[in-house]
């Protein structure tokens, strides 16, 4: 696994529209999936929870949840459907979560969460990894994430994701939770030095590729994300920035010529057409004609039966 750079999960947006729009972009950044959790994918529609185009790859499945052998039983569903990672979401704030018992409150619990990774660990041979924060509430000490990291790493954590804030899961919304707590970028870096042996993966607050460079020298990767979903062509320029690759990144065109027998798809399978032109509002960015390409799919894409033509009619004012 190649993990220097990674979006992250993001409920609401890294569905499967955005990842192949985004893997258009970037051939090597890392994609994830928005949060599924174990009673969705055991109760619910399980084929359609883990619908993706073999076109995204390389993609992890994030998991939510907290008994270990409904873990290690999706963790195997994810593995059958092609993700190449199993990632167990310990960072999300929010009081739905919170009253599933998984989630950022799972930090008060590392041996349940050390119990779910070893699970996973024996049901899939992909890597297991675990997405937390720094803290939660009062439990924000060094030594408390030194102890719940170590008992992922006993377990077989395959690499760690830090959020690098706190998480208080009374008081913020989870939007809120984003921004109000102080970023600590030196807490994993000091983590990561610690714990030498374990992988360890930094998101929070970075917006640029040269901020994501300059933490590869220390750790195992950056992961980005409400900046990669507002600015997708951050991914262009990833491929060459972070990843060496020296072929030119494509233009905003050629990622829509590209983009459009897949919307094709998509909508002949029932999807509707503002479910996917929602993700590409910021293709043209910064380019002649950007607000009116914007405006056009705004207005036009949520009618009843809007297909392709308003995707084309949209692009007539960036051409």
């Amino acid at each position: 696994m190649d993990r220097r750079l990674s979006v992250a999960p993001m409920m609401d947006w890294t569905d499967r529209h955005f990842r192949y729009f985004a893997r258009l972009l970037s051939r090597h950044t890392l994609l994830y999936t928005e949060m599924v959790t174990t009673g969705a994918l055991i109760h619910g529609d399980t084929a359609r929870f883990l619908r993706h185009d073999p076109a995204e790859h390389p993609v992890a499945l994030q998991l939510g949840g907290s008994e270990p052998a409904e873990m290690a039983r999706c963790a195997r569903l994810g593995e059958e459907a092609g993700f190449c990672e199993i990632n167990m979401n310990v960072g999300c704030p929010s009081d739905r979560v919170q009253n599933g018992r998984f989630g950022a409150c799972l930090m008060a619990e590392p041996a349940v969460v050390a119990d779910c990774v070893a699970a996973m660990k024996a049901a899939v041979s992909v890597p297991v990894t675990v997405k937390t924060r720094i803290g939660i509430d009062e439990r924000d000490s060094y030594d408390a994430l030194v102890d719940f990291t170590d008992a992922v790493a006993r377990a077989g954590c395959d690499a760690l994701i830090v959020h690098a804030r706190k998480a208080w899961l009374q008081g913020l919304s989870p939007r809120e939770n984003r921004d109000v707590p102080p970023l600590r970028h030196d807490v994993v870096l000091r983590l990561q030095a610690d714990f030498a042996a374990l992988p360890m993966v930094i998101n929070g607050g970075i917006q640029t590729l040269a901020q994501a460079a300059d933490f590869l020298d220390r750790l195992a990767g950056v992961m980005i994300g409400r900046a990669a979903y507002h600015n997708p062509w951050l991914l262009a320029d990833a491929d060459r920035v972070i990843f060496s690759d020296p072929t030119p990144p494509p233009t905003p065109h050629e990622v829509l010529d590209a983009f459009v027998p897949y919307v094709e798809r998509a909508l002949a399978a029932g999807a509707p057409l503002n479910g996917i032109t929602r993700h590409i509002l910021g293709l043209f960015q910064g380019r002649p004609g950007a607000r009116r390409w914007r405006r056009h799919l705004s207005e036009q894409a949520h009618r009843p039966g809007a297909g392709v033509e308003v995707l084309l009619d949209a692009a007539r004012w960036v051409r």
